[in-house]
């Protein structure tokens, strides 16, 4: 969506599946995504929001040990992130609270994670660097029940 001072894009990054059997198109979707954005951004900020399906680092897991080699922490998906991010964009919940741990925003249905915290962050706000001084703050809606994800919410101060 175009709005007069940014665009919002709204996106579900392709999961590098079970086993990794979808990894190569994962890779290919991550330079594609990232020059989008850049182009985007090159004409007025950007805000991205949704399902990126990646635990960026060790503080955006329950278990990062036992995760390496599965879907959504590998390190070729973690340097994605990396790179998306050195492009000029901030993660904003982790520019908020850079240490916040065990704060997630997915968790399987399996073995009542949700309850025990079991989770991922896979979930994000993402601002171009030049818009960050212009965001309030971003929540995790975890108590907000219904899905295995939680909603996210992005604050922006309010505009001159």
């Amino acid at each position: 969506a175009e709005y007069p001072t940014f665009y919002l894009v709204t996106t579900y990054v392709p999961n590098a599946g079970r086993k990794l059997v979808t990894l190569d198109k994962r890779m290919d979707w991550d330079p594609k995504f990232r020059k989008h954005l850049q182009e985007l951004d090159a004409k007025k900020p950007v805000i991205v929001c949704g399902d990126l399906n990646v635990a960026h680092k060790e503080i955006d897991l329950k278990n990062p040990k036992t995760n390496t080699k599965n879907a959504g922490f590998t390190k070729e998906e973690r340097d994605g992130f990396s790179t998306l991010l050195e492009a000029g964009f901030t993660d904003v919940y982790r520019h908020f609270y850079p240490e916040e741990k065990d704060k997630y925003t997915f968790w399987t249905y399996m073995m009542n994670c949700r309850a025990k915290n079991v989770g991922w962050r896979l979930d994000y706000m993402l601002a171009s660097n030049r818009l960050v001084d212009k965001v309030a703050d971003c929540i995790h809606r975890t108590d907000v029940l219904g899905s295995d994800h939680c909603p996210i919410t992005l604050l922006l101060t309010k505009p001159n």
